[in-house]
């Protein structure tokens, strides 16, 4: 009986939308409404949190700023910012410092709260912002992850937005593989001495001990799905 009503409620849902579309009077009405459906809800920056957990592991394990650095090849005043939260770490560095702290990259994203399996509603999804907040850039991409609090999870993956960036930005490379499906814009990746732009519905799977860079190419914001596996 409860199906037969949530069913119910969906189709007069449907129905009620359907009405709304019947009275528009232009394109230019129709295409107004479309994009105010279709508008991604408000994020939460996660800079913080991120900054939070790094500071802590670190902390826990008797570990210096230095001692990391030298773990991970990262600048002690890079690392400084991160902890301070005035730089949100790419995805490659998190994978470096999950590793020279001998834990799980998720932890950093998710903190402890974890469980068997998990469901992300786009409402929930949780953004974090490449930008620093001293030197007033902008590094290029935002990333959300979409598999926040699963337990022992052994993928990461992020739907991930990329902008014209202000900065030219370098090449990374860390353990483990990613891959990479192009939803919208167009998207240049630099592989070793390769260059390749991938327009939407291409993918591509490379492994990330490559020294690599996803860009947006162009002016057009970008948008993909990444999936990256990193042994701990």
């Amino acid at each position: 009986m409860t199906q037969e009503k949530d069913k119910s409620k969906r189709s007069e849902g449907y129905d009620d939308f359907l009405a709304h579309v019947s009275q528009f009077t232009s394109r230019d009405e129709e295409k107004a409404f479309m994009e105010s459906i279709d508008q991604e809800p408000p994020q939460e920056d996660l800079t913080v949190n991120v900054a939070e957990r790094v500071k802590r592991a670190r902390e826990q394990r008797g570990l210096s700023l230095l001692d990391i650095s030298r773990r991970t090849g990262i600048e002690v005043s890079l690392l400084s910012e991160i902890e301070q939260g005035q730089s949100a770490p790419p995805l490659g560095t998190i994978i470096k410092l999950a590793k020279a702290l001998e834990m799980k990259m998720g932890y950093f994203i998710s903190g402890d709260e974890l469980r068997p399996f998990t469901i992300v509603r786009r409402g929930d999804r949780k953004v974090v912002s490449r930008y620093d907040s001293k030197r007033d850039k902008h590094y290029g991409y935002g990333y959300e992850s979409l598999a926040a609090y699963k337990k022992d999870r052994h993928m990461e993956p992020f739907l991930v937005t990329l902008q014209p960036a202000t900065t030219e930005g370098e090449r990374s490379s860390h353990d483990g593989q990613e891959f990479i499906f192009v939803l919208s814009g167009r998207m240049e990746v630099r592989l070793g001495e390769e260059i390749h732009v991938l327009e939407p519905g291409d993918a591509i799977y490379y492994d990330s001990t490559v020294p690599h860079l996803v860009k947006c190419h162009g002016q057009e914001t970008t948008r993909i799905l990444a999936v990256l596996y990193a042994e701990k």
